[in-house]
């Protein structure tokens, strides 16, 4: 929502307990829970949200978590995903025009310029990126 009249706690937590990425379900409630943003910002925040999930699946263990919260005054929306991988190795790589995958953290650097990166955690880590919202 992320909206003035908001609380300050506004956004949401969400368990990733499917065997395969709920894509689906986390675009559906973050539609549902940002739908004060302006469609630009709202898909760039799906894409975000997408490829920070998905990568998760892949190259991670679970318990996968995700939390999307307004911060900054509501200027940003700040996106985590946790994973029980302590591995903080993520690496935004060229793929070449032939290959259908690996552009995933490329986008969401393009997204979220000197915005994202990884913090490792007791029981694994989290991969977060802040869309500014201005």
């Amino acid at each position: 929502m992320c909206t003035s009249e908001d609380p300050p706690d506004d956004g949401f937590d969400l368990d990733l307990k499917d065997p395969t990425p709920p894509l689906a379900t986390v675009r559906e409630r973050l539609s549902a829970e940002m739908n004060a943003l302006e469609d630009q910002k709202l898909d760039d925040l799906l894409l975000i949200c997408n490829e920070l999930v998905t990568n998760a699946y892949e190259h991670a263990e679970g318990p996968r978590r995700i939390a999307v919260h307004c911060v900054r005054h509501r200027t940003a929306v700040l996106v985590e995903v946790r994973d029980g991988s302590p591995d903080r190795r993520l690496a935004p790589r060229r793929s070449r025009t032939d290959e259908a995958r690996g552009r995933g953290l490329v986008l969401v650097g393009a997204l979220a310029p000197d915005s994202w990166g990884v913090r490792t955690e007791a029981t694994g880590k989290t991969v977060w990126a802040e869309l500014a919202l201005t």
